[in-house]
């Protein structure tokens, strides 16, 4: 299981390097997302709905998404969970202001499609 956890990682850095993201069009564009919109990423019930459909194109919409809200973040961790059966990432990051954040993304469009 660690050696698939660290080859999603090592596989979602390089993707992440030259896709475009791609929002459901019931959440809020990058731009836009705010805490009052519904769709932050700070829950499973305000995930950001990933619509890319392909795993590659869908890990690079997740970094892209970050980068756009988080200007300047680190990334602590990913993980993969199931919440009512659907597949969720969560990444782990800290700010540029220091804060430690985790942001849900549901990548049920893409995940386990290449």
């Amino acid at each position: 299981m660690r050696k698939i956890l660290i080859l999603l990682a090592i596989t979602l850095t390089m993707a992440s390097c030259s896709t475009t993201n791609k929002l459901s069009n019931n959440a809020p564009s990058p731009e836009n997302t705010t805490i009052s919109s519904g769709r932050d990423g700070s829950s499973f019930e305000k995930a950001i709905v990933i619509t890319e459909k392909s795993e590659s194109k869908g890990v690079g919409a997740e970094y892209e998404w970050l980068r756009k809200n988080y200007p300047g973040y680190k990334s602590q961790g990913q993980s993969l969970t199931y919440d009512q059966k659907k597949p969720y990432d969560i990444i782990d990051i800290i700010t540029s202001d220091g804060e430690a954040k985790s942001i849900y993304f549901d990548i049920s469009n893409f995940f386990g499609k290449f």
